[in-house]
């Protein structure tokens, strides 16, 4: 008898294997193994809105119109952000922009320059 892994998300022992996937009956977490090898978080890839791959370091333009949070100001179309840092969360890009200060970017709405 094979030995299934425990489900990554709750740890349970009750995973199964649906075709190429595994399924969690407790949390319904579903995944492959072939997924999970290559999609690490140490390995997160962060991409640009035209699906070009960012560092840190990179230099970035915004493509559209972000208003600021907190502030009556928005930050324009093509504004260019260098020395860009990668981070976890939501908005994966932090750096600090001329005029506006340290602010976090989602790299959704930016390119690689």
């Amino acid at each position: 008898m094979s030995t299934l892994p425990n489900c990554p998300k709750c740890n349970s022992e009750y995973t199964y294997e649906d075709g190429s996937h595994f399924v969690c009956p407790e949390c319904a977490h579903e995944w492959s193994l072939e997924l999970d090898t290559e999609n690490n978080e140490d390995n997160k890839v962060i991409r640009d809105a035209n699906g070009n791959v960012l560092n840190d370091g990179d230099t970035v333009s915004v493509i559209k119109d972000l208003k600021v949070k907190g502030s009556s100001s928005v930050l324009k179309i093509g504004t260019k952000v260098k020395n860009i840092r990668l981070v976890d969360g939501d908005h994966d890009i932090d750096c600090k922009i001329d005029g506006f200060g340290a602010m976090k970017l989602k790299s959704e709405f930016v390119k690689k320059i």
